[in-house]
């Protein structure tokens, strides 16, 4: 059995270089896990227009997927605390990796004869398994991070989010110039998590004495004196999660976060192409995916230093500034300044980045940092999972809903065929009240701390 240090802090350089080639290549696996779900997002408005389907029947393949997905985490939440992080990893890993292939198949040999329920099945299957992705991250680096450094974990994590989009959105738009045809887009995530699926195998474990280094007290609450930690029944592990009110508001803030996030993500190639008219093979594209990630990376590392320094590791003041600033980004994204002009494409493209800054600052913080702050390591991806499950419940309303809303009143009020949009202010009215409810709900749990909240 491991001993427990008492001052975690100080660890070796041997520690931190061991922890670097654990969560290194499991937050490169996330990236490419992305790259295997937000692939969908780029070629959504091609599939819909070979196919003839509108915005409302592309966002419907997309509500399966999200609900699937939200479904799934928080079964999986569970199921990986029993199974351990690694294992979850890689049945993800390796299950997406297959469904991304089955797609690329289904489009190439014509596969397509129901192709709205087709896709609508395999999508959700790939989702079933993209639900691993997060939670096994979370419960992994539960055991590797104390909770003085998790919101630096907080940034990387948002690094990690934010890297898959950029390889979502930059690859694809390179595939996209690159082919004839974009049923390619489906098979380089394929081999990408192929391959971190055998990386993992090689270098992940669950936790340091799993890697030869001891264990320790990593100050979140859980039962420091065990080094070993045996799973916690289903229903305490549950009672854990759900009695707990900061938790509770979490889940409520994720929901919201879900319809903000992806109700940004869903729609911001139609967005840039409708009103801007800035198509996916122009290279400026290529720098939304830059922006993306500049911007995610620049959120998440903020929002963890401000977490860590400003505020003695309490999450909520910090969400509840970034939600208020989500406001602001969303209300100039509405404005549509300069359209059709090159000037106008590139406050577009940066714009979206200042704004998927403070998007994935927040969902960093909560889903990646809180979730091991509350849950502890011994229900980390539990509470990853109802956090993360929640927010893509939240989710799949911007499928369907806003899918049907951008359809029916266009992206200014005005859907007539042929009709060039002023503004987007039906697009961000629809999002806009969920960041301020998001706001809302950390002000309930302000002075939440991890260790201090009541079960």
């Amino acid at each position: 059995m491991s001993l427990l240090s008492r001052n975690p802090l100080k660890h070796s350089r041997e520690y931190r270089h061991r922890r670097f080639l654990n969560w290194f290549p499991l937050g490169l696996t996330y990236a490419t896990m992305y790259m295997g779900r937000y692939n969908f997002n780029i070629v959504k408005n091609d599939i819909g227009a070979w196919y003839h389907l509108d915005k409302a029947q592309m966002g419907l393949i997309a509500t399966f997927g999200f609900w699937t997905y939200g479904l799934s985490v928080m079964l999986n939440g569970p199921l990986a605390d029993r199974i351990g992080g690694r294992k979850a990893i890689l049945i993800g890993a390796l299950g997406a990796a297959l469904l991304n292939l089955g797609v690329g198949l289904m489009f190439f040999n014509g596969w397509t004869a129901h192709v709205l329920w087709s896709m609508s099945w395999l999508w959700s299957l790939n989702m079933y398994f993209q639900s691993f992705g997060a939670l096994s991250v979370v419960k992994v680096n539960s055991t590797w991070f104390h909770v003085r450094e998790r919101g630096i974990f907080g940034g990387i994590f948002g690094i990690m989010i934010s890297s898959g989009y950029f390889l979502a959105t930059t690859i694809g738009s390179v595939l996209l110039a690159s082919f004839a045809n974009w049923n390619v887009i489906w098979f380089v995530p394929a081999a990408a998590m192929g391959t971190m699926f055998l990386v993992d195998l090689l270098l992940v474990r669950n936790r340091p004495s799993h890697a030869g280094h001891p264990d320790f007290d990593t100050g979140d609450g859980s039962n420091a004196h065990l080094a070993e930690d045996a799973p916690l029944p289903l229903k305490e592990l549950l009672a854990k999660v759900f009695r707990n009110k900061v938790i509770l508001f979490l889940i409520g803030a994720e929901f919201c976060t879900g319809f903000v996030r992806q109700g940004v993500m869903l729609y911001f190639t139609e967005y840039l192409d409708e009103v801007y008219h800035l198509a996916k093979k122009e290279p400026l594209f290529w720098w939304t995916g830059v922006a993306f990630m500049l911007g995610g990376i620049l959120g998440g590392l903020v929002c963890g230093w401000m977490s860590d320094r400003l505020f003695q590791s309490r999450r909520p003041p910090v969400a509840f500034t970034f939600y208020l600033v989500q406001v602001v980004m969303l209300a100039l994204l509405g404005l549509s300044l300069g359209r059709g002009t090159w000037l106008g494409q590139v406050w577009a493209v940066v714009l979206l980045g200042l704004t998927a800054m403070f998007i994935f600052g927040v969902h960093g913080m909560l889903s990646g940092t809180a979730s091991m702050d509350f849950g502890g390591r011994k229900a980390a991806a539990t509470v990853a999972g109802a956090l993360d499950g929640i927010q893509y419940i939240g989710s799949g309303l911007t499928g369907f809903g806003l899918g049907w809303i951008l359809k029916t009143y266009g992206w200014d009020g005005v859907a007539v065929a042929g009709h060039t949009p002023t503004n987007a202010w039906v697009w961000v009215s629809c999002i806009i009240p969920f960041s301020l409810i998001g706001a809302l709900i950390m002000t309930r749990i302000w002075h939440a701390k991890p260790g201090h909240a009541g079960h």
